[in-house]
């Protein structure tokens, strides 16, 4: 984090808007603070795009008066139930809502709502660092209200609870979450009172809806090592509750002295590996889901040890049901995991062996334009201990992508439809809709692959000319 002098701090408030914001506030004899990670980001030199003002009185009155002064181009969202208001201008967001304290049932994490000071806005904030504001009126412009030493805490680098962790985390269980996907991205540690709290609260979390609990877990993995995320929640207690199937991983079985890997470490070890490769989501949940049929599949044999025979393919089957639960999309997001976690095992094999051309023309066939995202998986889940071991895959695989390179330069795979459509094979053959018609496009297909035939029509013509011929059928007159 950096250190600011006041005059420092002002100077980041330079921007006309937040003039605008005080002297409307002013006007309207008001006060008026611009709060949380808008101004936690300076100090910790992070980006922030979202503007949170509170107002000590009405916010919705604040945002209709700064709309009309902008004019066009500004646009004024009002909220009444929720007493807010969100601005857009320009390419900035401001978010206005009234001072307010809060109280909690115990079966809601809905707040009842009572109009209250900056003090009782800034109590109900979830983490010290949040709770910081900077004054927008003129008289006081610039200033920094910490009172729960905000400041102290992110030069710690430490998340703490404004006031008693147990009632903020039994108020909002979704703060729990919160607590620990703030650790991650900013790579902070939680204070020992707080995770014990969070700890000892870990069943209120049932009370919150699955598609909050997925956005979070969606920024712990899109944080720049989510595996920081994923121990937490496992120490807490939160894992076995949001995502069982993932905590299921965990430990290791010895047999007549065999072992496997923990997989639960070795899953998190893969997607810190690409998540330095990459910040596609759905490609670091791949790595996150692609072991995660090994419970299921983990079988002892006597001459090999512990196997997981087919586990990408049980894997895949168990896609759709962890995401219906998480209530992450069912669309061709789900679809791109499932190819991945199906398909992760096809590149190591090849690699472990001789690599041929049909294997690979398959793999590039299945994969098509995911083939670069699943070659990366590959990579990310080489995670031996032995360097040796590790250098031979990593060698391989180079091998694997310049013969993808090289054959799709020759044989234009990716993507390939067939040259000979199941129409053109009825019409020749003067057949309706059957097996065989089915049987010979399949037949076409594969020879491409094999490389037994190139991709182009002619040749495809010959050849399914000569494979029906030897299904009994010929052509019709012309």
């Amino acid at each position: 984090m950096i250190e600011l002098t006041p005059d420092e701090l002002k100077e980041r408030f330079s921007q006309k808007i937040f003039k605008q914001i005080g002297e409307i506030a002013d006007e309207l004899g008001m006060e008026c603070y611009v709060v949380g990670g808008y101004v936690r980001d300076i100090f910790l030199e992070r980006p922030s795009k979202d503007i949170d003002v509170v107002v000590v009185g009405s916010g919705i009155a604040i945002a209709e008066a700064l709309g009309k002064r902008l004019g066009k181009g500004a646009h004024v969202s009002v909220f009444k139930n929720f007493g807010t208001a969100q601005l857009k201008y320009r390419g900035t967001e401001v978010e206005f809502v009234g001072a307010r304290k809060e109280s909690y049932t115990h079966d809601s994490r809905k707040p009842i709502v009572e109009n209250g000071t900056l003090e009782d806005d800034q109590n109900r904030r979830d983490f010290t660092i949040n709770a910081l504001a900077v004054c927008l009126n003129n008289e006081r412009y610039g200033q920094l209200v910490d009172p729960f030493d905000g400041m102290a805490d992110m030069r710690e680098r430490i998340i703490r609870t404004p006031l008693d962790p147990d009632i903020t985390f039994s108020d909002d269980p979704l703060r729990m979450m919160r607590c620990i996907r703030f650790a991650t991205q900013l790579n902070f540690y939680i204070d020992d009172e707080t995770f014990d709290s969070l700890s000892r609260n870990v069943e209120r979390i049932g009370i919150i809806s699955k598609e909050r609990i997925a956005d979070e877990l969606n920024k712990i993995i899109l944080s720049p090592t989510p595996s920081k995320g994923f121990v937490e929640l496992d120490r807490s207690g939160l894992l076995p509750l949001i995502f069982p199937e993932l905590s299921a991983l965990q430990g290791v079985e010895t047999k007549n002295g065999r072992a496997h890997k923990d997989n639960f470490y070795h899953t998190l070890e893969v997607l810190d590996n690409i998540s330095q490769q990459t910040d596609n989501l759905w490609l670091r949940w791949a790595a996150l889901l692609h072991d995660i049929a090994k419970p299921a599949t983990k079988r002892w044999e006597p001459k090999v040890g512990w196997t997981f025979h087919n586990h990408n393919f049980v894997g895949e089957r168990m896609i759709p049901n962890i995401f219906r639960t998480m209530k992450l999309p069912m669309n061709e997001k789900m679809k791109y995991v499932q190819k991945m976690v199906s398909l992760h095992m096809r590149p190591i094999v090849i690699a472990d062996e001789e690599v041929t051309d049909s294997a690979v023309r398959r793999l590039l066939f299945e994969a098509s334009d995911d083939i670069d995202d699943l070659m990366l998986l590959c990579e990310a889940d080489i995670t031996s201990k032995n360097m040796e071991r590790k250098q031979r895959f990593l060698n391989n695989f180079q091998l694997v992508r310049q013969k993808l390179k090289d054959l799709e330069e020759r044989d234009r795979i990716r993507n390939f439809q067939p040259p000979i459509s199941g129409e053109e094979i009825m019409e020749t053959f003067g057949l309706a809709p059957c097996q065989q018609v089915g049987s010979i496009k399949s037949a076409i297909k594969d020879a491409i692959l094999d490389g037994i035939i190139p991709n182009e029509y002619e040749p495809a013509r010959l050849y399914m000319l000569e494979k029906a011929a030897k299904m009994g059928l010929k052509p019709m007159a012309d």
